[in-house]
């Protein structure tokens, strides 16, 4: 009989431990508590506009997760992103940085388009709009229930991939009697993340500069990230600027609560300071997105997540592939779902 999985979460982690399950002999099922997928790596629209708000592109530094973007999937609106990153320090002086990246990919249609060419490419369910709030250890399965505490089903494996913190919280609303679960929990709660308010300036005229970004290397200024959209293909129409502002880690947390004015206000004032350009203090629309878990600073211990397989529970996410980048993410689900697949 085919074996029910169960996957909480349609990131990059999700989607990508889907598509290692689209040949073996199961029936998946997708939980995710929002009406999009791709989870961080997320896209929205403004009129003629599309702009990644929260991870940027994806990098090309896993072989296997390059030939799965160049050669697997449909590459038609992929997007190579041909102009550098450079940095800029704690007094807002701007240099040439090294740009290591060989390639830095999106789609035309925005990031998120990475999941959707995945599930595409699986038979997989996908139930938006649902969050899982407790799973139950019965008849060496799981079982699901919502916020609702509707049942959800009956799965013999279930995989993990939200953030750490929301992991965490889930194992402790597990019912599950072993030692097991406290072991786990406690691994995974500890795992630290940065938060990141990110604010989205458009304007109405063209930014001519060297650079598709600009990151701040000594963790000194406000600004953490500044990138153009415009440098994207598809993205903004000629003519104007669309520039992604993520605030740092200890601005964020300071101003976690503040409203779109505050935050937009803050980043334009400090973006024309940094570029020079006075005519960036008035941007003509605006954006903001809270990120509370944008980046895990450190992984999870790999043996507690090793034991817990055992028992038809599996983790996936960038933070447990110890790096907080869409590629490892997408890495980790693909070899979690070959785990998942070969149990």
């Amino acid at each position: 009989m085919a074996d029910d999985i169960a996957i909480v979460g349609a990131g990059a982690a999700g989607a990508g431990a889907a598509y290692a399950l689209a040949d073996a002999d199961a029936t998946v099922t997708v939980f995710e508590k929002s009406r999009g997928v791709c989870g961080r790596a997320a896209t929205r629209r403004h009129g003629d506009c599309r702009y990644d708000h929260g991870a940027n592109y994806l990098k090309s530094d896993d072989d296997r997760v390059s030939e799965l973007v160049t050669e697997e999937l449909d590459t038609e609106g992929l997007v190579d992103i041909a102009e550098p990153v450079w940095v800029f320090d704690a007094d807002g002086d701007i240099s040439e940085g090294r740009d290591a990246d060989d390639h830095k990919w999106t789609y035309e249609s925005g990031i998120t388009g990475l999941a959707k060419r995945l599930f595409e490419r699986t038979d997989a369910t996908i139930e938006n709009g649902v969050r899982v709030s407790e799973p139950v250890r019965e008849n060496e399965g799981w079982r699901l229930y919502d916020t609702d505490h509707e049942d959800l089903g009956h799965f013999d494996a279930v995989l993990l991939t939200p953030p750490a913190p929301q992991t965490a919280d889930l194992l402790g609303c597990a019912n599950w009697e072993h030692r097991l679960c406290r072991e786990l929990r406690e691994a995974v709660a500890v795992v630290p993340y940065r938060t990141i308010v990110t604010a989205v300036l458009h304007y109405p005229f063209e930014l001519d500069r060297p650079y598709y970004a600009l990151v701040n290397t000594d963790d000194g200024h406000d600004v953490g990230w500044l990138s153009r959209e415009e440098c994207k293909d598809g993205h903004v129409p000629d003519g104007e600027s669309l520039l992604i502002v993520q605030m740092s880690p200890d601005w964020s947390v300071d101003h976690y609560d503040a409203d779109e004015e505050t935050v937009t206000t803050a980043a334009a004032e400090q973006v024309a300071d940094l570029l020079g350009d006075d005519r960036l203090i008035d941007p003509d629309w605006t954006d903001t997105q809270h990120w509370r878990y944008a980046l895990a600073d450190d992984g999870v211990a790999d043996e507690v997540v090793d034991r817990a397989a055992d028992h038809g529970l599996y983790l996936a996410g960038d933070w447990v592939a110890g790096e907080a980048r869409v590629h490892a993410a997408l890495r980790n689900g693909l070899e979690t779902g070959a785990r998942i697949a070969d149990r």
